[in-house]
């Protein structure tokens, strides 16, 4: 990988290493007084946990606004910073300046809002709920789904069944359709399901948070990756400490330059919101239909191109390195001309096979399947040594350095923790009747898409993170042709798309990025470890269980059918159906062969690209690109990072490093003044009912 650079400082400041200079600058007076995990800051942090966990899932799913949540800069906690900082902040201190929240217990805050604002909204585990009920009442005589469901599934895993394999048409019918007035909820059937559920979640959590501890130091240190979606929050709070007459506001908010980023992203969207009201006020768009330029062939091969311009991401974007931006772009259209060139060799990519659980064709979702596996791959392979002293700290032959009595765990605990985490979710999706093997394939699988992805979160700074791959459908196809001899209703194929839907395909808002966010922001800033980290897990546990009992009343109370969010509540919890139907089918046309070598192709592209990285200074592609092209991401976002990357570029070239780093507070202030405007429009709809308002991507 290339050298990150970085410039001289002063002793005045300490510097995190970054690439390109793109990461933040703390200052050494900052240094916090105080260990973070103060009492006012658990009350608030518990509070905002009921709050969040209460508000996501209807703004989310019932009302389909923008997301507080659904990625990996959640709007719901940096606008809880702007709060503190802007508003809560400046009261305090005029009462008495001893009062005011400190830098530590302002950045603790932000990073239990790093888990309720994710775990209970868009993308996150609780989309389970409609997994358990949607096969069941979308199935009819003519798709026979009851067929491979009723008799498979065991009662304890949904409450469509009862304890023989009966059907709980109340329990399903009334969660879409809603309850009669007076009629009650009927708990007694989800109290077995839900516990089993909710146990399972928070397993899961704890594996991903054991592996975060795990590989913290090789990332945050011995890498030294760039973290770029921490820069906001840290240059918000960068000046709390202190207590001159400017300690109330930080330089950033006494930036010029920054309001004038604010301003433009609140100008835009504000008459943007203000058209949607009043049509008569002028639109300020910020989306261009394609379509029509791509009606002809070979150009209509590239199908859905969405030109999209998002505030935030280009603000985002201007922080990352030109070779990151440029390949999260580059890719993109990489991908689409490989359909024009297939057109021209006499292959017509839309009458190809489906990728077989990747996203779009087959010749390009296996090299997207062998981008991950590489990628990961050699990123454990630089870690290492590090993970061996790990191993080796949880065997008891090396003592504990001094860095580690820092971390939130200590590595042996982090260690057996994953290892017990990991065993206990293969044991748990065996006992539900999928075979061993089968059990182990979904979960490494997990593994190594929540590696990947959190990756691209805290080295390439993706906000929403997806892949939208059946990873199970993916590996039988891969082993034969036809009908799957691997996945088969008697192996437990119909449990298995329950996990695999719920956990593994949409993963929008999976927590494996916030808790390394967290145990940076912890490490760096020296707040209490073990504290940090009791606190943290008492907000997971009140976000999962007040999102999962908000999701299962409302749609009792308001009818699933009625939710603004019709995928989430209708048309994704069929894909375990879907799958299953698939996969117990002969339909396929595929050649397995040809699916190893495009798998073999994406493998060979990632590796030449890392070996080049690490050979060429100047080699201007990296494999994150490679792995975003295919997803709703990636396609949504192209546009907008395109943006950022040209707006530093040309600021690069023509006015120099010192003009790049002058402006980063005014595309720090656009990405602020998107946040603003998401929250102030999140008020209006919710007063006056408004549903569909999305500033962000849905």
């Amino acid at each position: 990988m290339n050298a990150p650079a970085t410039a001289p400082v002063s002793d005045a400041v300490r510097v995190s290493p970054s690439v390109e200079n793109s990461h933040y600058v703390t200052p050494a007076a900052s240094i916090a007084r105080d260990r973070g995990v103060t009492l006012r800051v658990v009350i608030l942090s518990l509070a905002l946990a009921v709050v969040l966990g209460y508000a996501l899932p209807v703004i989310d799913y019932k009302l389909n606004n923008t997301f507080l949540g659904g990625q990996h800069l959640p709007p719901g906690a940096i606008g809880v910073l702007l709060v503190l900082i802007l508003v809560i902040n400046p009261l305090l201190r005029l009462v008495s300046p001893r009062w005011g929240f400190t830098r530590n217990e302002t950045l603790t805050v932000y990073i239990t809002c790093l888990f309720s604002s994710l775990v209970p909204g868009h993308g996150s585990e609780n989309f389970v709920v409609p997994n358990l009920l949607a096969p069941f009442y979308f199935a009819t005589r003519e798709n026979k789904w009851l067929g491979f469901l009723q008799p498979y599934l065991k009662p304890w895993l949904t409450p469509a069944l009862n304890s023989n394999r009966g059907l709980n048409r109340a329990v399903y019918e009334g969660w879409y359709v809603g309850l009669h007035r007076n009629e009650p909820i009927p708990w007694g059937a989800w109290m077995v399901p839900l516990v089993f559920w909710i146990s399972f979640v928070l397993v899961s959590y704890a594996m991903l948070g054991c592996l975060s501890v795990m590989l913290r130091a090789q990332w945050a240190e011995h890498e030294a990756l760039a973290f770029p979606l921490l820069r906001l929050p840290l240059t918000m709070t960068e000046d709390m400490d202190r207590r001159d007459k400017y300690g109330m506001l930080s330089h950033f908010f006494r930036n010029p330059l920054m309001w004038c980023g604010f301003g433009i992203a609140v100008f835009v969207q504000g008459l943007r919101g203000l058209h949607l009201y009043y049509p008569d006020v002028p639109d300020f768009p910020l989306g261009v239909d394609m379509g029509p330029l791509f009606s002809d062939a070979p150009w209509n091969q590239i199908g859905w191109v969405p030109v999209n311009i998002y505030p935030m991401v280009v603000g985002i974007t201007y922080l990352l390195t030109s070779e990151m931006s440029f390949s999260l772009w580059f890719f993109y259209w990489f991908f689409k001309f490989q359909y024009v060139a297939a057109y021209y060799l006499g292959f017509q990519p839309n009458s190809l096979p489906g990728a077989d659980g990747l996203p779009d064709k087959l010749f390009t979702g296996y090299q997207m399947g062998g981008c991950y596996l590489a990628y990961v791959g050699i990123v454990l392979w630089t870690g290492r040594e590090h993970l061996s002293h790990v191993a080796r700290r949880a065997f008891g032959r090396v003592p504990a350095s001094p860095a580690e009595r820092n971390e939130l765990l200590s590595y042996p605990l982090a260690f057996w923790g994953f290892i017990i985490s990991f065993a206990l979710m293969v044991g748990a999706t065996w006992a539900s009747g999928v075979r061993v093997d089968i059990a182990i394939a979904l979960w490494v699988s997990y593994l190594v898409f929540a590696i990947g992805l959190t990756r691209v979160a805290v080295e390439g700074g993706m906000l929403a993170l997806q892949h939208h791959t059946s990873p199970l459908a993916a590996i039988a196809k891969l082993l034969n042709t036809g009908q799957s001899q691997w996945l088969t209703l008697e192996n437990g194929v119909s449990s298995a798309s329950l996990f695999q839907a719920g956990f593994v395909i949409h993963m929008r808002s999976f927590i494996m990025p916030s808790f390394v966010h967290s145990f940076k922001l912890a490490q760096d800033n020296k707040i209490a470890a073990r504290p940090l980290a009791a606190l943290v897990g008492v907000v997971i546990l009140i976000s999962v269980g007040m999102s999962w009992w908000t999701v299962v009343r409302m749609g009792y109370d308001n009818s699933g059918l009625t939710f603004g969010h019709h995928w989430w509540a209708q048309d994704g919890p069929k894909a375990p159906a879907y799958f299953i139907d698939s996969v117990t089918k002969s339909s396929d046309t595929g050649s397995a062969p040809a699916r190893w070598l495009w798998l073999g192709v994406g493998i060979a592209l990632t590796y030449g690209m890392m070996l080049a990285r690490s050979r060429f200074t100047f080699f201007p592609f990296h494999p994150i690109g490679y792995m975003m092209a295919l997803t709703y991401s990636g396609a949504t976002f192209w546009s907008s990072i395109f943006l950022g990357w040209l707006a530093k570029v040309v600021i690069s070239r023509f006015g120099g490093t010192d003009t790049y780093r002058k402006l980063l507070p005014a595309f720090l202030g656009l990405a602020l003044g998107d946040v603003a405007m998401i929250l102030f429009w999140l008020i209006i709809d919710g007063w006056q009912g408004r549903t569909g308002h999305l500033l962000l991507p849905g």
